[in-house]
């Protein structure tokens, strides 16, 4: 009897294949396999996960030849040179190292009046860039210049004390580089707001704003007053006396006085014709094809147009100014965008017409 309760409970075979297929669709868990999930890389980690790494990256202690600064440098270095070019995910975090670390000493060598913002709060990544590598602020490729500059000329100042720091190429970054990048994104934002400039594919072509009717009027000239002549006086002034002695008096007449005539009211403005302007169409310019030609005394906007001819790279692209505005030394740039947008506005508007 011991051996028949036994019998009773003996497990049943597994379910078949179709069957297991069936109950994980019903919401049971699947049937174990012997395939493993890829293991996880450096890479594959999350972003916050991956900067705290890198930042522990840098020494906090000193070595006997080597201050903590120095070993620091060295390592902004390597980071620079070799940990971003691994892979996108390195680059992106070791950039954000990088900038953040080196954006105070990039603010600080800036000119004045020159602004600098390479980093806009309200910037919102649009399909022509959606590569995080390509961005559309371009200060920001400045502010990568400046940084494979200052990490470079650190550690060799650290090396050796006979190293000298190249002055000239931080002049001609901040004297030209810097605002002309910044020039060209304030000839985006204003550009964009006058819709003058497009990002991404060009949208269809506006039509400009025609002035009103009763917005000119015509002035009529001012004539001028005319007045009698008066006659010229006697010279027979005694012979005329005598004989007014001997003459009979005559009734006084009265003293004719001279009279001006009032002019007609002018007529309406309305029966006078009206200049009327044809409104004209505006297609605004793709912005990757425009660029900035910065002098300290001009400043223009050039045209990227596809040549005739093509180099190993690609086809060529051939300049042009199509705006020019002269500027002061001591100007701000925002005041030369504006004037470049207005300009950059007529031109489209005698190009459309």
């Amino acid at each position: 009897m011991i051996l028949d309760e036994k019998a009773l409970l003996v497990m049943q075979p597994p379910p078949s294949y179709a069957s297991s297929t069936s109950a994980s669709s019903a919401g049971l868990p699947p049937f174990p396999s012997s395939a493993r999930a890829p293991p996880p890389t450096l890479t594959s980690l999350p972003p916050h996960l991956l900067l705290h790494i890198i930042y522990l990256t840098f020494p906090q202690t000193p070595l006997p030849d080597q201050a903590t600064i120095q070993r620091q440098r060295k390592t902004l270095y390597w980071m620079s040179v070799k940990l971003r070019v691994v892979d996108r995910t390195m680059y992106i975090a070791c950039m954000h190292v990088l900038r953040s670390t080196h954006l105070p000493a990039y603010d600080a060598l800036v000119r004045r009046p020159y602004s600098t913002d390479p980093f806009p709060i309200d910037h919102s990544p649009s399909a022509a860039t959606t590569s995080p590598l390509n961005t559309l602020q371009r200060e920001t490729s400045c502010l990568d210049r400046f940084i494979a500059l200052k990490v470079r000329e650190d550690v060799w100042a650290d090396d050796s004390e006979l190293h000298l720091e190249r002055d000239e190429a931080y002049k001609d970054l901040f004297d030209l580089v810097q605002p002309r990048s910044r020039l060209e994104d304030l000839l985006r934002e204003y550009g964009v707001a006058k819709g003058v400039v497009c990002v991404g594919a060009p949208p269809p072509p506006t039509k400009t704003k025609a002035p009103s009717s009763g917005s000119v009027k015509k002035k009529l000239p001012e004539l001028p007053v005319r007045t009698p002549p008066t006659s010229p006086p006697s010279t027979s002034t005694s012979t005329s006396f005598i004989s007014s002695l001997f003459r009979p008096k005559k009734p006084s007449s009265p003293t004719l006085s001279p009279t001006v005539s009032p002019f007609p009211p002018s007529p309406p403005s309305s029966h006078f014709p009206q200049p009327t302007r044809t409104p004209r169409r505006i297609t605004p310019l793709p912005f990757h094809l425009l660029s900035i030609s910065f002098s300290p005394r001009h400043v223009g906007v050039l045209l990227h147009s596809p040549s005739a001819t093509t180099t190993g790279t690609g086809p060529a692209f051939a300049k042009r100014t199509i705006v020019s505005t002269p500027r002061a030394r001591d100007e701000t740039l925002e005041a030369c965008a504006r004037r470049l947008v207005s300009e950059l506005r007529r031109w489209l508007e005698e190009e459309g017409g």
